[in-house]
């Protein structure tokens, strides 16, 4: 154990193990069958773990292929070359626990996964910040930024009002949402009184990357992700990707895995109505019914499912009104260049960017991954995918050509780099974290009996976010149906739950 981790467990940073309910058989005792709508990263989790304890499972995927916001899609390039095009670049961080406990039932190395070197941020204005080398587990990892960001000089800590900051290390799940739920993540910076440049450089870069405007942000929500990132987390901000598509490396796996297991996958037949029962109408119009039901689908289509059915909203109207008030964030784009080139050799896998107007994250992916890698290596080129976390709602064309123009400004010598191909998107299906809608967000369990939510924009009882907060919640869903037919439950992993000075907070 290096000296960071070992200075963080005296402070009491160390993961922690969540037994949800004790110990129970292995299996379930009486037959049990549940249909998941959602094959994500949520929806699978449960099926994982409801498969494995010998429930029957179905999952529904409305969407060709499963992954949903993890999903990956053949294309073929002008030269006739087949690549497998990810949704996005998602980064495997080590303390996602839940997430990784699932992978590891189709790679219990983890083999898969490879380590992305640094964690840079990017501006035209000033010098990068490195994250990625920084000591692994607070405090250690707060008083070396402190020390060697090029962007907070010992001067200008006088300035910051130290009382506004104490809330970002003394996250507690209750007294964080009453405190700070009704203001905006913008509000809380500005009362910080940070120069503008560690502003952009420590913490704006850090709150566009939950796909949400800061002045539409929850500032507890901000401090919540900083304590699960940064200052409650004992493994670091290095993080992994797969060196493989995620259809290769995760979801055919995982198929796999439940299939094996008894369970039946049916993928590009969306659900268009629930029905108390429970049943589950598709489009196709085959319904599938069982006695539990979790749905594990992303916002918008959470929402227009609830609404197509009235039943449902009749017999769980606590639900149907949470559902109305939670709808997604604000447009992002993905922009994915085949070029006729390289970039510079030093330039790392994956940076972050701050203050350009569209573009806010650039990857290698023939730096990454073995498609993207093969292609670049045959024709000498690169690949490259830029990202705009909360962009406006343009097509993605122009979105696309925004992003590059800015990459040039940072990169220069891209700007004369040919493009041999473009894919780009635009989608709004990330949860919006609105102030003041924490109080009302659904969560795993409903007022509808035996029907369970799960997703990364469903309210969770740990610390998380982004791809674990998925797992996790549907973990939990899987749970609440093994608690009820007297099975054991799979156990939870977990940040600490407070933060390093929560008990010096209290109010």
């Amino acid at each position: 154990m290096d000296g960071a981790r070992l200075l963080g467990r005296l402070f009491g940073v160390r993961a922690e193990e969540v037994d949800p309910d004790g110990a129970g058989p292995a299996r379930v005792p009486v037959p049990v069958e549940v249909v998941v709508v959602g094959g994500g990263i949520a929806g699978m989790s449960a099926a994982v773990v409801l498969a494995e304890r010998g429930v029957r499972v179905t999952v529904l995927e409305g969407a060709p292929r499963l992954g949903g916001r993890l999903a990956a899609r053949p294309e073929t390039l002008p030269d006739g070359t087949p690549q497998l095009v990810d949704h996005g670049f998602h980064a495997f961080f080590r303390h996602y626990y839940n997430w990784r406990s699932i992978l590891r039932r189709i790679d219990p190395a983890l083999r898969f996964l490879r380590p992305v070197d640094g964690y840079p941020v990017l501006s035209a204005d000033w010098p990068p910040e490195e994250f990625g080398r920084l000591p692994a587990a607070p405090p250690a990892n707060l008083l070396a930024l402190l020390v060697r960001s090029p962007s907070l000089r010992t001067r200008d800590l006088r300035t910051i009002d130290r009382r506004a900051a104490l809330p970002l290390l003394a996250y507690d799940p209750d007294r964080t949402y009453r405190d700070h739920d009704g203001v905006t993540a913008r509000q809380l910076l500005d009362g910080l009184r940070l120069t503008d440049r560690a502003r952009a450089m420590l913490f704006e870069v850090f709150a566009h990357s939950f796909f949400n405007h800061e002045a539409d942000l929850s500032a507890a929500e901000l401090i919540a992700a900083f304590h699960f990132y940064f200052l409650g987390n004992p493994e670091g901000l290095a993080f992994d990707a797969p060196d493989l598509d995620h259809d290769t490396a995760v979801w055919r796996p995982l198929a796999t895995h439940v299939e094996n297991l008894g369970a039946v996958v049916r993928t590009g037949d969306p659900a268009v109505e629930i029905r108390p029962g429970w049943q589950v109408r598709c489009a196709s119009g085959r319904t599938h019914r069982s006695a539990f039901l979790v749905v594990a689908v992303d916002p918008p289509a959470l929402r227009d499912l609830v609404a197509a059915s009235p039943l449902l909203a009749a017999t769980a109207p606590v639900l149907a009104g949470q559902v109305a008030g939670h709808g997604s964030g604000p447009p992002y784009a993905v922009a994915r260049f085949w070029f006729g080139g390289d970039v510079a050799p030093g330039r790392a896998v994956f940076s972050g960017v701050s203050r350009q107007p569209t573009l806010d994250s650039i990857t290698l992916y023939h730096r990454l991954e073995r498609g993207a890698r093969r292609w670049a290596d045959r024709t000498g080129g690169s690949v490259v995918e830029l990202h705009a976390y909360a962009c406006p709602d343009l097509p993605a064309a122009v979105l696309a050509d925004r992003m590059r123009r800015e990459l040039a400004t940072l990169w220069p010598e891209t700007a004369g780099l040919p493009v041999v191909d473009l894919r780009a998107r635009v989608g709004a299906r990330a949860p919006a974290f609105r102030p003041g809608a924490a109080a009302t967000r659904p969560g795993v369990h409903t007022d509808a009996d035996r029907l369970y939510l799960a997703g990364d924009g469903i309210r969770a009882d740990l610390p998380s976010a982004l791809m674990e907060r998925a797992a996790t919640t549907g973990i939990a869903a899987a749970n609440q149906i093994l608690r009820r037919v007297g099975a054991g439950t799979e156990p939870l992993r977990s940040v600490p739950r407070r933060g390093l000075l929560a008990g010096r907070n209290r109010g």
